[in-house]
């Protein structure tokens, strides 16, 4: 879990990845599920980046992710 007051988009966007890789949550979810893996108090900070970047809780978590690499492509 990511234990700070102030996250930057990029910093939420790196915990998403984390997460998927891992295989916790799937890029298809929507971001709100990222909720159970944040603490409570810090959740709200979360909600108030991702709104200031225009992402809605309902967008995929891929939407959320950074450019991606592709080891096939």
């Amino acid at each position: 879990m990511v234990e700070s007051k102030h996250l930057s988009i990029g910093a939420i966007s790196d915990e998403a990845r984390h997460l998927v890789e891992s295989g916790s949550v799937s890029r298809q979810q929507p971001i709100l599920d990222l909720c159970k893996y944040f603490p409570d108090r810090e959740w709200v900070f979360i909600e108030h980046e991702l709104e200031v970047n225009q992402f809605l809780l309902r967008d995929r978590i891929c939407d959320l992710m950074s450019k991606e690499d592709w080891s096939n492509d």
